[in-house]
């Protein structure tokens, strides 16, 4: 293990690329993707930037200066741009899950003693965290072996998203020379409660954890203690979210409550069973919005970065607020914790100890009549969010990982490719298409797009397609390869597009396509169907190439090309 600040110290800082490559690689991603009158115009637009002594010049040389100051000159546009000033509700548009195997639960005390065991291994992982004892993580692929900087692990259980009316910020809680007693946020039948997992300087051990998430499950069943869902206004979109909170506010018990949760390590969702078959499809759709208000769309908070929700129907996984951290840790953390439920037996031998632990307590709520207006307003939109999403979670089992890498390619360079066929034999054109790339191997590093609808990948399609008849990205995807049995999934970022996410096994890939249900150019189920079709017209194509001698060029030069689009992160 390596320090985590020292990991920092030794990284590059993100270089400013110049600025003739900016706009000539601006125009190679563009050329092919637009009509020939609309390029001409953005050409002319693109030369009169670059003009000596134009605009262009005096921007460039600002990003330089702000390089020279910074960790990382684009950090904080991009956390903005990305994330802060995008005023969409979280739930589906922004939050991204992760989908656990589906837990066998006979009993309520099997899903408490499960949520007991996993919160031992949330604290566990934290005090790797702030020990600064987590390994480091190193590039695979062509830059294996390049060290990754570390920082967005400290904000996974220190931040919180806040709603504002124009922007949200990101605030990261400084430890202070006596922190707070460390506490967990239970959420149970869309009651939240306190649980703290220090007292006295001490962690609770297992037990006691189990023996308070007891108390917690029969307090929320008091029915007359019930409160309002206060949690399904952080489901709205973020300026109505942030009005609501202002009135909230207003009340010194609401602030208290709200101090509570803003300052928690993380959510434990104890959720009802769903009443639904739990396909993989089904679990996808209920971690990413609970399957609405009759549901557990309210048993949520969603400004928070991590939260764990246990079904007593054994649907569990993560939620997370994407805004402090990528995928990548989202998987590191999960792994981790499955790994440590697997491997360290549960600890639930010592006697009870009810009288030594002071109960947890319930958040309280003060509703006036305009937030029990704005409480109506956030459950009706997530409704129609529920209603709207169209998923579809495919395993693949054709091939995988292990039958790409005998083609001498890369596996998400394929899988890539695949993913532009598939658009193209649904929609007949390729659209600009973000794929995530880390750069965590620059200080600060977080993602940048790969634009993998090329020049090259449209000459292939058509190539390919052609046997039959016939910025905003519309179709937005990411590789989130896994070692345990779960995966990754997210809703699309525009309203016309697909989310596809991609986890590339040795002999199968998972395939979570996402679109909305209002789009009547989009269909999860017709772009699955296709994408399975391309994928083995894909692999005969490389199988008759290798019956003769020699591979030709077409294979050759798709390999090529895919290189290219490579990133240090991914296998």
């Amino acid at each position: 293990t390596m320090n985590l600040d020292k990991s920092l110290e030794g990284l590059p800082k993100l270089p400013v690329p110049p600025l003739q490559q900016t706009l000539d690689m601006y125009l190679k991603c563009m050329s092919h993707l637009i009509p020939e009158e609309q390029f001409k115009k953005t050409k002319a637009i693109v030369e009169k930037f670059g003009a000596p002594g134009g605009m262009g010049e005096f921007l460039q040389k600002k990003l330089v200066e702000r390089s020279e100051h910074k960790a990382n000159w684009v950090y904080d546009y991009w956390l903005e741009d990305m994330y802060l000033s995008n005023r969409l509700a979280l739930p589906v548009n922004s939050s991204p899950v992760m989908v656990f195997p589906k837990q066998n639960f006979t009993s309520h005390s099997d899903t408490l003693r499960f949520a007991a065991h996993l919160i031992s291994g949330v604290l566990e992982y934290k005090s790797l965290i702030d020990g600064r004892a987590l390994p480091v993580d190193y590039a695979r692929g062509q830059l294996a072996g390049t060290p990754l900087c570390m920082d967005q692990y400290n904000k996974v259980f220190t931040s919180y998203r806040l709603p504002g009316a124009k922007m949200d910020t990101l605030v990261a809680q400084k430890s202070t020379v006596m922190p707070e007693p460390e506490h967990i946020i239970v959420a149970c039948k869309n009651q939240f409660f306190v649980l703290d997992v220090v007292i006295n300087f001490r962690r609770l051990n297992e037990k006691d954890l189990y023996t308070q998430l007891e108390r917690i499950r029969k307090m929320a069943d008091i029915e007359e203690e019930r409160l309002p869902p206060i949690g399904l206004l952080t489901s709205d979109d973020r300026t109505q979210w942030a009005e609501a909170r202002s009135v909230l506010i207003k009340d010194s018990t609401n602030r208290d409550s709200l101090d509570m949760i803003e300052r928690c390590l993380c959510l434990v969702c104890l959720d009802e069973p769903s009443g639904t078959e739990l396909t993989d499809t089904n679990r996808a759709l209920l971690m990413l919005h609970g399957g609405g208000m009759d549901k557990n769309g309210g048993n949520r908070w969603y400004d928070k970065p991590m939260q764990f929700v246990i079904g007593a129907d054994g649907c569990c996984g993560v939620v997370c607020e994407h805004s402090p951290f990528e995928g990548i840790v989202l998987v590191q953390c999960s792994e981790y914790l499955l790994r440590y439920m697997r491997g360290s037996p549960s600890k639930l031998v010592r006697a009870a100890s009810m009288s030594e632990l002071p109960a947890p307590r319930r958040l309280r709520w003060k509703c006036s009549p305009d937030i029990q207006a704005f409480l109506t307003a956030s459950a009706d939109k997530l409704q129609r969010l529920v209603k709207n999403l169209d998923m579809n979670v495919n395993k693949f089992t054709g091939y995988g990982k292990e039958f790409i890498k005998k083609q001498k390619m890369s596996p998400d360079a394929y899988i890539q490719v695949a993913l532009q066929f598939t658009f193209y034999r649904c929609h007949g054109r390729l659209v600009p298409t973000y794929e995530s790339a880390s750069i965590r191997r620059f200080q600060e590093g977080r993602v940048d797009n790969i634009r993998s609808s090329t020049p090259e990948a449209l000459a292939f399609v058509k190539a390919m397609a052609n046997r039959v008849a016939y910025i905003h990205f519309i179709l937005s995807t990411s590789q989130v390869p896994t070692t345990e049995e779960m995966f990754c999934c997210y809703g699309p970022v525009v309203p016309n597009g697909y989310g596809a996410c991609y986890n590339p096994q040795t002999d199968h890939i998972i395939f979570c396509v996402s679109s909305f249900r209002d789009s009547a150019e989009t269909s999860s189920d017709l772009f699955v169907k296709t994408l399975e079709g391309c994928l083995k017209e894909m692999q005969d194509l490389c199988l008759k190439c290798n019956s003769e001698s020699k591979p030709t060029d077409s294979t050759e030069k798709m390999a090529g090309n895919t290189k290219v689009m490579k990133n240090g992160s991914k296998s």
